[in-house]
């Protein structure tokens, strides 16, 4: 839980410190006036990386050499400090309670975020590298095995993708071959395991949300797991090398969703899909705080606006269930008043990058 957060140079964030409440927070102002950009310095703390832009150099305020972020969690009955800076030449440094840390990975760690904005129907529109990414996320914050194995299939890929340049045969990728497979099939069981456990609580949800459909979800894992992934490697041997990449294996997983038995992306609406991933981002957290001593923290840039009272609602009982603290953006709190009821409600005033509670 956020318990102080400081911001510097941060787009036109100048010098901004909020003490927020445990439950809602509310970020109130015009378009432009920065509240967005409080949820993105949250967000640069939780995961070392905007969800608006990957160049820094618009993140930093114009005439500054470098951002800087601070914040005071509370973790395990703990105060633990983070302090982020960035600079024009994308160099790096973070502190985590004083230390100097250089895992992004950490921050993750420390500070379970989920981001609920307009455009996140980008996860069911886009190609699998966003649903991936949103279950490795899942399993990264409930299976302390994950991540270390994680970054081994990487590394693997890495070594078999160069070597794939330079083999004209293929005895040379054999040995690799066969770790590659081992570890690619103990991360997937990982990713199937949690798809698995988490689809009750995203049907539960969608009930809620969405109970004009019945949703389905399944895994894949990235190759077909009738035959032995080092198999079909050396099967393919011949394509990748052409390719100059491998074409099969764990970085080709996808958590693939239908409603009715249809691929979602062509049956739902724009704002059907944005519900469904409203509902996927609160199974997560819900998930989390049922699986594990963490609670999760929401990000929801101007999307409570465009729900009808009902859902917001809903909204407002599934954060509460995950324990979560909250950060909403919003141009007007009228269509609000229900949910800062349901909570804790803190009220920010945003205006020309000046923050005032």
């Amino acid at each position: 839980m956020l318990h102080k957060l400081q911001i510097q140079h941060f787009r036109n964030l100048s010098q901004s410190e909020i003490i927020p409440a445990g439950g809602m927070n509310l970020l109130l102002g015009q378009n432009g006036s920065g509240k967005s950009s409080v949820l993105e310095a949250i967000h640069y703390l939780s995961l070392g990386r905007s969800f608006r832009t990957h160049l820094t150099n618009r993140v930093i305020m114009q005439g500054e050499k470098a951002f800087t972020l601070f914040a005071q969690l509370e973790r395990d009955e703990q105060q633990i400090s983070l302090g982020l800076q960035k600079d024009r030449h994308g160099d790096t440094q973070l502190k985590i309670a004083g230390k100097t840390a250089d895992k992004l990975s950490q921050l993750a760690s420390l500070l379970p975020l989920q981001l609920i904005h307009p455009e996140g129907y980008n996860l069911l529109t886009g190609g699998p590298q966003q649903r991936r990414a949103f279950v490795d996320w899942g399993v990264f914050h409930v299976e302390q095995a994950f991540f270390p194995l994680w970054g081994k299939v990487r590394r693997l890929l890495k070594q078999r993708n160069a070597l794939l340049r330079q083999s004209v045969n293929y005895a040379p990728l054999a040995y690799w071959d066969q770790q590659l497979a081992e570890s690619s099939e103990a991360l997937s069981v990982f990713r199937q395991q949690y798809c698995l456990a988490l689809l009750p609580l995203l049907q539960q949800i969608c009930q809620e949300l969405l109970p004009e459909y019945t949703f389905q979800a399944t895994f894949y894992a990235g190759w077909q797991q009738e035959s032995a992934l080092n198999q079909l490697l050396q099967e393919g041997f011949e394509r990748d090398r052409q390719l100059g990449h491998t074409a099969i294996g764990p970085h080709r997983a996808d958590l693939r969703l239908r409603a009715e038995g249809v691929p979602v992306q062509d049956l739902l609406s724009r704002g059907q899909l944005k519900l469904l991933v409203c509902a996927l981002r609160l199974a997560q957290g819900l998930y989390l705080r049922q699986h594990s001593a963490k609670t999760c923290l929401f990000l929801i840039d101007d999307f409570a606006s465009e729900l009808d009272a009902q859902k917001r609602y809903v909204l407002a009982k599934r954060l509460q269930q995950c324990e979560s603290q909250v950060f909403i953006t919003a141009i007007d709190q009228q269509p609000l008043q229900e949910m800062m009821q349901e909570f804790d409600c803190r009220l920010f005033h945003v205006k020309q990058g000046n923050i005032t509670e």
